[in-house]
């Protein structure tokens, strides 16, 4: 009996956000992590029941929807998850085949396929979603025959981009899903089922602990540009950050942002200078990373590191530079991170425990350790 063969992904095409006010939280992301305003779309071009906004950084797109009724779908997720992601939609050059291989090799359809005509004559977009763990789903979209602005019903954004120091975010190097505990396995097998992905690396409760609390990650991809790590709680002393963001987005759901950069210094200081708040790392860690890198470590600015409070890792094949910022939602949910690769294909696996720590901290100022 023959296989269907997976779908052919060509990267992560946006993420959308659905959120409370897209205005304000487009506005809040242009300001403090330097996106340009590309796109709107809303009752002006047609569309009746929400507004988004497309802002963009290098190859990074987000899509910042609200709704616009209290009876608007947007509205709804926002009253159970708070702002959040609801889609992490991917490129492809055929929907149709994309969506027939996900749904023979097991998907739940959310949407079938589609058209979207642009009445002005820019072309079409043809997309269709499958659903994927909580209320978060999967659009692929073929762009080949649209010409317009992000897609039909979108203009050119009338925001400007506010002044400040560029950032100089890249790409998306990879997004991070919470999900239930006991329910890691299941969602690593979806990906693998359905899309075709490959496990890059697991790390066990053992790797991922501190004194009061655990988890469990597994890392699927596509042997390309597309990185989805999951993470399940595992058994603590006390309540983890996947537990906590679970009891506050109400589902899984995404709990973060990779974002690669080539010079995270550069980054962080003018992220800095835009107001983002990043979690505080102790002076103390820096002695044991020097010494955790060795001569790999012997050329780097450890002074501004430990200034801008950014942690380093090293892999077989390199290191890595990382940052985490605080959630940057009202519920302590979404959060971003910052990464400069320099060879090095891991996840920051020697900064587990100190990161975990400052996650930690934030919690018990909570309340919710």
């Amino acid at each position: 009996m023959s296989v269907t063969a997976p779908p052919k992904l060509g990267g992560i095409d946006h993420l959308e956000w659905w959120v409370g006010n897209a205005r304000a939280f487009a506005a809040f992301l242009a300001s403090a992590f330097g996106f340009d305003p590309v796109a709107r779309a809303g009752p002006e071009t047609g569309r009746r029941d929400r507004v988004s906004y497309l802002l963009q950084q290098g190859d990074v797109r987000f899509l910042i929807t609200g709704g616009l009724t209290p009876e608007s779908p947007v509205a709804e997720h926002v009253r159970r998850h708070g702002d959040g992601i609801r889609d992490i939609a991917f490129l492809v050059d055929d929907v149709d085949a994309a969506y027939d291989a996900a749904l023979a090799r097991g998907a739940t359809s959310f949407r079938e396929p589609a058209d979207d005509v642009d009445e002005t004559g820019n072309g079409v977009i043809r997309h269709a979603a499958i659903a994927t763990y909580g209320a978060t789903v999967h659009t692929f979209l073929a762009r080949s025959k649209y010409a317009g602005p992000f897609a039909p019903q979108f203009e050119a954004s009338p925001l400007r981009a506010p002044v400040g120091p560029v950032v100089g975010v890249e790409r998306i190097d990879h997004v991070v899903a919470n999900v239930e505990l006991g329910t890691l396995d299941e969602w690593v097998g979806y990906y693998e089922q359905v899309l075709g992905f490959d496990q890059l690396v697991h790390f066990s409760d053992d790797a991922i602990s501190t004194e009061y609390s655990a988890l469990m990650s597994t890392v699927v991809w596509n042997h390309d540009r597309i990185v989805l790590p999951i993470n399940e709680p595992a058994e603590g002393r006390r309540k983890s950050q996947i537990e906590e963001y679970l009891d506050y987005y109400g589902s899984p759901g995404v709990q973060h942002i990779a974002l690669r950069t080539p010079d995270i210094v550069a980054a962080v200081s003018a992220l800095r200078d835009r107001g983002v708040r990043f979690l505080d790392v102790p002076p103390t860690y820096y002695d044991e990373a020097r010494e955790r890198m060795g001569s790999m470590g012997d050329a780097l600015p450890w002074q501004r590191l430990a200034e801008l409070g950014i942690l380093v890792d090293r892999d077989h094949d390199g290191y890595l530079l990382q940052v985490f910022t605080e959630t940057v939602t009202d519920r302590p949910t979404v959060f971003f991170e910052i990464i400069q690769r320099e060879g090095a294909k891991g996840f920051g696996e020697g900064n587990f425990k100190a990161l975990f720590e400052a996650i930690e901290r934030e919690q018990e100022r909570r309340g919710n350790l």
